[in-house]
């Protein structure tokens, strides 16, 4: 097949000529054979691109019905050596019929990307009882180089910084009649975003005789101004038109902007009142050709929404939501949603059983604080188009228990009210206030080492209600192409935090965090990720005094404080385990732990505690517990490799790093990083992906201090032992490689 027309223009007869040649070749869906033609064809089990130079081998496969026998994924290979089971591996059969029709594909494919002069033919090998390998030998022959491209405007609408963004095929380029179409497509949607709805862009190609060159000319026609004549609904029946009308982000008399009709398409579809909006021009003719009609129609969705829902994770042990939602309260898209989950159910039962690990505290009493259940319970009111169709305003009320394993329990209630306006298509900008009283509740660890503060009145003034009221300017962006499992684009997020007297808070500070993501397609179904999470926090001078405990900038609520570690963190440390830490060890343990190898006892009663040696033999790790400090400052890197495994089942390979730091106490520690390699597996749900990964610790040894108990006078009183404790996860051996292996459960992926 020869293709090289000496002049081809316009763009739409080039668009007929390849409708035309893809009618020739038929479907492109890869080719199973039935039960019956498998008796009949040879299966292939080799399959060759010979002189292919220029382009991309997947890509070509990817155009072809022809393809040999391989396992399901990569990752089962090893299977596949010894296991042609359907349930691994993949049979495919020669066609003959479809290899022909394979042969003018390829030369399609090559003609749409500039070799016009590519010839394709196959060899097929026999390779033993039913079995051939296929060869595609392939002579590209020499491109069309493009020698020249011109844009002209018969009206100069468009600056030429703007053309120039627009233009994808360049001088010295092979003529790529995809990039040629794209191009064509980008400046014409430049002109509907111009108020130009009646634009056109033609496109003419004229080849040299030699077929070697061609010259490339576009010519952009914006002909007039199109404004809004006028918008009809139709299909509504609860929800008013009134209210559909402020969706819109135009109106009667603006330029029609085609990137208006979508963002209206999309804020009717987010507000879930419909389950189809389609915004178009009218067929109806106006008076004047500058004018359009618009036409809505919708098709309403029930206004209510009931949902309970069940599951666990290796933090949080059972849990339970519910969750109601009315989409239409009283009218005008106000939107009525109110939710209650309760975690930690069977959090006594099931720690340290199976795969739920002991992320909780021996010291005093704190161990049935971190078992009671966590919930939390809020009701919004959400008015959307709030004074403009990219406002929303919400207003709520909340309560809450939460609890970090072995740390503390934050429990509070409040109020808040959230000012959001869409800066940018899925980039929205928010300002928010939250009014909470709050309570922390933790062991006289936690706030003498957290906050310095040891001495009993000024514990009891911390562990009081207290207010944490701060101002939030939020920002996102989100590019991706899949809310759950996406493998191109990017999002990122950005925090702006600030309490202080003007605010009505005690806690008083200012905070920062920046985090961002993006992915790429790896072969078919795979994708690389990458993300980052930077955080700072330091707190006010007046903190102390306006909590009634002392001077000082140090005291941090645990809240704003940053914690790494987790199913969404470094994924070889347990629940924020990476960081500064302490250990922490009951007097009774060390009076009378185990008994060395030796016989005596780990640290006799003749002994002050103070000068009890945590690292005697008679001691173990496990007869310590390891206590976050959380950090001032937090650095986090995340790079993950996502592959198909079988059908709904997908694997992964992960490299995650981070680093904490505080500044509050010299004499603890100041930092802690570590780098964790890892790996998993996720089942594609409807709710998003179950994710099960297995992070692996390094297992080096911390010098961490130890802080124990005494009774003074019937007083228990916290101190800190004189030496530090030479700490590790693992054991050594086998068991130790184990005891390095961090198991997370988890819906939805880590970033």
């Amino acid at each position: 097949m020869h293709l090289s027309p000496r002049r081809w223009a316009p763009s739409r007869a080039g668009a007929a000529l390849i409708v035309c040649i893809a009618a020739i070749t038929g479907p492109m869906a890869p080719f199973t054979a039935s039960a019956q033609d498998e008796e009949d064809k040879p299966e292939v089990v080799d399959l060759k691109f010979e002189g292919v130079k220029a382009l991309k081998v997947d890509e070509m496969r990817a155009s072809i019905v022809t393809d040999e026998s391989h396992c399901q994924s990569f990752v089962l290979r090893p299977i596949c050596w010894f296991n042609k089971s359907r349930l691994f591996y993949e049979r495919r059969y020669l066609d003959r019929d479809e290899l022909i029709r394979d042969i003018l594909r390829l030369r399609v494919f090559y003609w749409k990307r500039g070799f016009r002069e590519t010839q394709v033919d196959t060899v097929i090998t026999p390779r033993g009882p039913e079995k051939v390998a296929v060869k595609f030998a392939v002579d590209e022959g020499p491109p069309t180089i493009v020698s020249d491209v011109t844009v002209t405007q018969t009206n100069p609408v468009l600056s030429n910084r703007a053309v120039e963004r627009r233009i994808l095929l360049k001088r010295g380029d092979p003529l790529n009649m995809i990039k040629l179409d794209s191009m064509r497509v980008r400046l014409e949607t430049a002109l509907w975003d111009n108020g130009y709805a009646d634009a056109i862009v033609d496109t003419s190609i004229a080849i040299s005789g030699d077929g070697l060159s061609a010259r490339v000319a576009l010519t952009l026609n914006p002909r007039w101004r199109t404004t809004i004549d006028s918008v009809h609904v139709h299909g509504n029946e609860k929800v008013s038109e009134r209210t559909i009308m402020r969706s819109l982000t135009f109106e009667k008399g603006d330029l029609y902007r085609r990137s208006d009709l979508l963002r209206s398409q999309r804020n009717l579809y987010e507000s879930n009142l419909f389950r189809r909006a389609i915004i178009e021009l009218s067929t109806e003719e106006t008076s004047v050709d500058s004018t359009k009609i618009v036409d809505i129609t919708v098709q309403e969705s029930p206004p209510r929404e009931a949902r309970l829902s069940f599951g666990f994770t290796t933090a949080d042990f059972l849990q339970a939501e519910g969750r109601y939602t009315h989409y239409n309260f009283t009218g005008g898209a106000r939107r009525l949603t109110i939710t209650g989950a309760i975690g930690n159910l069977l959090a006594g039962q099931l720690n340290n059983k199976l795969f739920f690990s002991d992320n909780y505290v021996n010291v005093g009493s704190d161990r049935g604080r971190y078992f009671a259940p966590t919930y939390n319970a809020s009701a919004e009111m959400q008015q959307p188009w709030f004074g403009s169709a990219r406002n929303a305003l919400a207003l709520s009320v909340f309560t809450h228990r939460r609890s970090a394993p072995g740390i503390y329990v934050d429990r509070g209630y409040g109020t808040s009210a959230t000012f959001t306006r869409e800066v940018a298509l899925r980039a929205p900008a928010s300002l928010n206030y939250r009014f909470e009283v709050t309570t922390v509740e933790a062991g006289d660890v936690y706030f003498c080492v957290n906050f310095g503060v040891c001495d009993r009145p000024t514990l009891d003034a911390l562990r009081r209600h207290q207010r944490i009221s701060p101002l939030t300017l939020t920002g996102n962006i989100d590019r991706t192409n899949d809310p759950f499992s996406p493998n191109r684009g990017y999002r990122g997020r950005t925090a702006l935090e600030h309490a202080s007297g003007l605010t009505a808070s005690d806690y008083r500070y200012n905070r920062a965090s920046v985090e961002g993501s993006a992915f790429m397609p790896v072969r078919r179904r795979g994708a690389l990720g990458g993300h980052i999470r930077l955080g700072w926090v330091k707190g006010v001078a007046s903190t102390g005094e306006a909590l009634g405990a002392l001077e000082g900038e140090q005291i941090l609520h645990p809240r704003t404080r940053f914690f790494a570690g987790g199913a969404q963190s470094v994924r070889g440390f347990g629940e924020n385990q990476l960081g500064p830490r302490i250990l922490t060890v009951s007097a009774a343990e060390l009076r009378a732990g185990r008994l060395s190898k030796d016989g005596p006892l780990a640290c006799p009663e003749s002994t002050p505690i103070t000068d009890c040696d945590p690292n005697l033999p008679a001691y173990q790790d496990d007869d310590f517990q390891p206590r976050p400090l959380g950090g001032n400052t937090v650095a986090e890197a995340n790079i993950e490799l996502r592959f198909p495994l079988w059908k709904n089942l997908s694997g992964a390979a992960f490299v995650d790093a981070g680093i904490v730091t505080q500044s509050i106490d010299r004499s603890l520690p100041g930092s802690r990083a570590a780098v964790t390699p890892g790996f998993g597996v996720r089942y594609r749900s409807p709710v998003g992906p179950i994710r099960v990964d297995i992070g692996i610790n390094p297992g080096r040894a911390e010098r961490l201090p130890v802080i124990s108990e005494e009774i003074v006078n019937g007083e228990r009183r916290l101190v800190r032992l004189n030496t530090r404790r030479e700490y590790s996860v693992s054991r050594g051996g086998f068991t130790g490689v184990l005891d390095r292996m961090v198991l997370h459960l988890s819906i939805g992926e880590a970033f």
